[in-house]
This record gives structure tokens, sequence and C-alpha cells, in this order.
């Protein structure tokens, strides 16, 4: 097996700049920290006066829990049910996206900026990575893996917030993937090596074959040529070691569990649905990027969608059919933690979020 070097995982990551210009080097691979930023300074620090005593050293748990240089540190997981199943929101961070250089396509003159000032927000947007663990029938399930190495240093928390809820990668039976973009399967490899080495990775037939045609990534350019380019390099791994079981449209893996299609932003792209006790939870993959956008104008697409009409037409069945049924959503990019209802507004659909809840008793 040839392995995937980080290096080359960081180039892939460089080249995929293309992307509305927003993304950013792993952590270890980016240019030196500006002085003033908070970076270690090359020459020794002047020696204190010998009647200043040092402070003391902080603990590591609290080194863990305090920010530094303005940063906003957080948990990195929510725990929620769904009838009898426990599932828990995962963060794997949060992004900048850029929404410009093209990312947006089919918008009204002024309309993205519109909606934007109208939440509040403008670009670039900060954009959550939420994955989702679900524990059932003896099986630890990963919906999706976020980012690792693809998209930079405020990405890649996956690790920390599975160890965080005492979850060891080793421990993962399966990984569900909605599609192979590297936002959702990247993290599947850390270092070239499969980050979860016990783990069967379902996905679906569409998508194994479109990302893994060589013959396709060869005529690729541009930013779907370095979306190939990672898709192979974090699935090849598990190909080899014979830990991939894709699935043909709809099926369902166990009472309660089962995949429903929603292709255009993928040829594969599929949503999660997870029922129990009469309570329903539809994991939605990518059906929608631009909150502040997509909701209110869901003909809306981004460069992202390999068929934009398709995506288009995908997303405004999966909004009229949560607005009707008003299940909750487990959406990967809305605010962490991502739960919420979708409710009509006129022609347009408006997000709910789900309520927060923090019942555990103190002990």
């Amino acid at each position: 097996m040839r392995m995937i070097s980080t290096r080359r995982i960081a180039s892939i990551a460089a080249s995929l700049l293309l992307l509305g210009g927003a993304l950013t080097l792993p952590a270890a691979c980016a240019a030196p920290a500006p002085p003033g930023s908070g970076a270690p300074k090359s020459p020794a620090a002047p020696e204190q006066p010998a009647a200043t005593p040092a402070a003391p050293a902080p603990s590591p748990a609290a080194s863990a829990l305090t920010p530094s240089g303005g940063e906003r540190r957080q948990a990195g997981f929510y725990h929620t049910r769904v009838g009898d199943i426990d599932v828990t929101v995962l963060s794997d961070g949060t992004f900048g996206l850029e929404l410009s250089n093209g990312l947006v396509l089919n918008a009204k003159p002024g309309e993205v900026d519109r909606l934007l000032a109208q939440s509040f927000q403008r670009s670039p947007i900060d954009v959550s990575f939420n994955t989702f663990l679900i524990h059932r029938n003896g099986r630890t399930i990963l919906v999706d893996t976020g980012c690792a190495e693809l998209m930079g240093p405020t990405t890649g928390k996956l690790p920390a917030s599975l160890a965080a809820v005492g979850v060891s990668a080793e421990s993962v039976t399966d990984v569900f993937l909605t599609h192979v973009h590297p936002d959702h399967a990247g993290g599947l490899v850390i270092g070239g090596k499969r980050a979860f080495p016990n783990a069967t990775v379902h996905l679906n037939q569409k998508d194994l074959d479109y990302w893994m045609d060589k013959a396709s990534a060869a005529k690729s350019s541009g930013m779907q040529a370095q979306f190939f380019a990672a898709a192979q390099a974090t699935l090849q791994p598990y190909l080899d070691a014979g830990q991939v079981k894709p699935f043909a449209g709809a099926a369902e893996f166990f009472p309660g569990f089962r995949a429903e299609p929603a292709y255009g932003h993928t040829p594969g792209h599929t949503l999660y649905a997870l029922e129990s006790g009469g309570q329903r939870l539809l994991l939605w993959g990518d059906l929608v990027h631009i909150m502040a956008v997509q909701f209110d104008d869901p003909s809306v697409a981004v460069a992202f969608d390999v068929n934009a009409p398709m995506a288009v037409e995908t997303r405004k069945k999966a909004l009229a059919d949560a607005a009707d049924k008003g299940y909750l959503v487990a959406h990967t990019h809305a605010p962490f933690p991502g739960l919420g209802r979708v409710r009509r507004d006129g022609a347009s659909y408006r997000w709910v979020p789900a309520p927060y809840v923090d019942d555990a008793k103190r002990k």
C-alpha cells in the first residue's frame, strides 16, 4: 500500500485555496506567525529580577481550558436522544468561508449581501463542521469525519471531541459518509494512516464510483481536481484494507437507521434517517451550505455542487418535507450543535434551533 504523506495532504489543502480563496494550510505547514501573535520568540526572554517570583505553571487541565490569543475554545460535544437512541454531536471546529470568487451561484445581484446583513453577518461567514456519534445495537457509529489536516488549524478537532466524550478512534465500528468532500471524509485519514482502524466505511456506490474514477480525476481541473485528489487520498487506505462497504440508493442498516438518497451536491450525496419511539432525526449532510441565504432562497447554489440544478431541486424537496412534517434535523454546517427544525415563511423557510438542554443531575 502506498501511504499518503502529511506533506501530500498539506499540498492538497494548499490547492483547495481555490474554494472562495478561504481555505488555509494545516498549522504545521502554515507561514510563521507575525510578531505579537503569541508565537514563541527566538531570542531568550530577559531574566526576571530575583524578587519577582515565577508564576506557577498551569496544570494540563487548566491549559486545555484556557484560551490564548483571543481564541474562543469550546467544549466540542453535545448529547441528545432520539427515542431510546443516544446521539452525540461532535464539533470538528469552525471555518471562515469567503463568499466570493464565484463560490455562490444563481444569486440575484446584491442578494447575498442583503440576506447576510439581515442575519448580522458578512463574508467571510463562520461555518460549523458538525459530526454525529450514534450508539446502537452494540455499534459505535460516526456520521461524517470532519476535515482532519485538510482545512487549516481551526478545524480537525474531531479526535479531541471524541476523546472528551470517552470514545477512542479504535472503538468506532462504522463510519457513514454523507458524501466524499474534504470536510466530511477528510477525517478518515490522519498522517497518511487510517484514523479509525477498526471501522467499516459505508457510502453510496455512486459517490465511491465517481470519486475513485482515475480517468475522470485525470480530466478534472481546478477545484474539482483537488476534490478528486483528497477523496482518493482518504478512501484508498480503507479500500486497501477491505474496509469499505458501499450501498445503493435507499438502504436500511438496522431497524430505525437508513439511508435516503439526496443526489446533486455529489452524485451519491445521502441523508441518514434515525427513528425511535415515534421520534425522527434526519442527518442532512450538505443540503444547505449558507444558512442565511439558502433557507430564504433555496435556488441559490454553490460551486461545490457537482450538479447544481439537481442539488437545488433536492434542497427544495427536503426543506418542504422537513417543514411539513416537523421532525428534527441534524445539520452539518449549522451553528453547533446543528440541531433544529424547519418552518415555512411565505415562499421561504426559516431554521428554528432546537432548545439547548443540560438536564444532567449534579452529583
